[in-house]
């Protein structure tokens, strides 16, 4: 027959323990032992008053945010509802059961002030890349860099012509954000070209159509990784250019080797970074060897020969075309100093039977060279054989990073604005990868049986 439940009276006291309901394989069990906030409230105590009620603790706030950002929790509100419910996140932040979680907006408030103030989000990513260092995680011998875009929180719909610029009544922290970076050559002074279209709210955000299909407001999300283990060794946000990409890299090259001595041997990369300007910055300036598609537009398509067909005589300092004609330099620099200009002579190339092949509208032949064609012709090289195909499969390594950013961390949307808000995210966000990645790659280690 059926019974009725026993309802027990309650008892008087309980011993309950967070640390053994949550699994053992749980994603921030591994992630607590790599998260080291000691000294956290010593660096944050410059900007906090001496008087007053006390404030929420920083390292709560700190462990609720890579809560969020490991678990793809984009909403602060909707993080402190499950900080608030589940036992896993209470376990992880060290609240206990009856530890109060924090009001949403406290993040708000403190991410505008002492948290910029301090940079404590960009440490907070270099305790945990230090951390993957001494795991021995990262080999420092091959990087690899790359950016990908991320739509900003704003509205295509409600852009405003670039050429009329930014209204006088602008007066968001966006805003004020934006004007501040326009010297700044990863955003405003990327390039000297106003935008299709401004967002009023986030004026930063740039206007691009790169991905084929509709256009958007977005920023770049720019990775710098180590080729051993797809470890994040820096990152930056910039706006959508390929001109603040390429900047963006360079800074992070010469940051990882300021802060952690890494001096990488060779960096791959797409064709973003193939310019000649940039590969001869790595050969002749950093030493590492550019496995990187050179960006070219030497090719032509109107039936002449493009400058592939001219050879050049490094002894010598000449091309020869395909007639076998010398063509040289005066040494006279053009384009800012940047291109050396190789003439043939007219006594060549007025009766030559290949001049219509050749230069059939001007009377002789020119052939532009870079001053860093070396590094051209190197990185060229090294894409021929098999080491090129190797690094080319290796650089997928940050493409899928971004790809996990989007579809698993669901950052393919930002919900901070402004220059500092995108750098608030990626920050949060390639710490909560390597993270990540430590407790993917260091088990955790279980008790031997008695």
């Amino acid at each position: 027959m059926m019974g009725a439940r026993q309802v027990e009276q309650g008892a008087l006291f309980y011993e309950f323990s967070l640390d053994t309901h949550v699994p053992a394989d749980h994603l921030l069990r591994s992630i607590d032992r790599f998260v080291d906030l000691t000294g956290l409230r010593q660096e944050l105590a410059p900007f906090y008053a001496t008087m007053g009620r006390p404030s929420v603790d920083p390292e709560l706030m700190i462990r609720m945010l890579i809560v969020g950002y490991c678990l793809g929790i984009r909403s602060e509100r909707r993080l402190c509802d499950e900080v608030h419910l589940n036992l896993a996140y209470r376990w992880f932040c060290q609240l206990g059961l009856e530890g109060q979680v924090p009001d949403h907006s406290t993040f708000s408030k403190n991410r505008h002030g002492r948290f910029r103030d301090s940079d404590l989000l960009r440490r907070l990513f270099e305790r945990v890349l230090a951390r993957c260092i001494a795991e021995g995680l990262v080999g420092g011998e091959g990087f690899a860099v790359d950016g990908s875009l991320i739509k900003a929180d704003t509205s295509r719909q409600k852009g405003v012509e670039g050429s009329a610029g930014l209204r006088p009544e602008a007066v968001s922290r966006a805003a004020q954000e934006y004007l501040a970076v326009l010297d700044e050559a990863a955003f405003g002074a990327a390039t000297s070209i106003p935008p299709k279209f401004i967002s009023p709210v986030d004026p930063a955000a740039r206007w691009t159509g790169a991905h084929g299909g509709q256009a958007f407001f977005a920023y770049t999300a720019n990775y710098l990784i180590d080729l051993d283990h797809a470890i994040i060794v820096d990152v930056e946000a910039t706006t959508a250019m390929r001109q603040a990409e390429v900047t963006a890299a360079k800074r992070m090259i010469e940051r990882s080797r300021e802060c952690f001595d890494l001096y990488p041997a060779r960096l791959a990369g797409d064709s973003s970074y193939g310019s000649a300007e940039m590969l001869g910055w790595l050969v002749y300036e950093q030493g590492i060897e550019p496995h990187i598609s050179v960006f070219d537009k030497s090719g032509r398509t109107d039936g002449t020969f493009s400058r592939a067909d001219f050879t050049y005589d490094q002894p010598g300092d000449i091309y020869r075309c395909p007639a076998g004609k010398v063509l040289a330099t005066t040494g006279t620099l053009v384009n800012d100093g940047a291109t050396l200009l190789y003439r043939a002579s007219k006594v060549d190339c007025a009766p030559c039977p290949l001049k219509q092949r050749c230069c059939p509208a001007a009377s002789v032949r020119k052939i532009p060279r870079s001053i860093y064609e070396g590094a051209r012709d190197m990185a060229r090289d090294i894409a021929r054989p098999e080491e090129g195909k190797t690094s080319r499969r290796e650089r997928k390594k940050v493409e899928m990073l971004f790809a996990h950013l989007k579809r698993i961390l669901k950052l393919d949307r930002l919900r901070l604005r402004g220059p500092n808000g995108a750098r608030d995210e990626f920050h949060l966000a390639a710490a909560a990868q390597n993270l990540r990645k430590l407790a993917k790659l260091i088990p955790v280690l279980q008790p031997s049986p008695a």
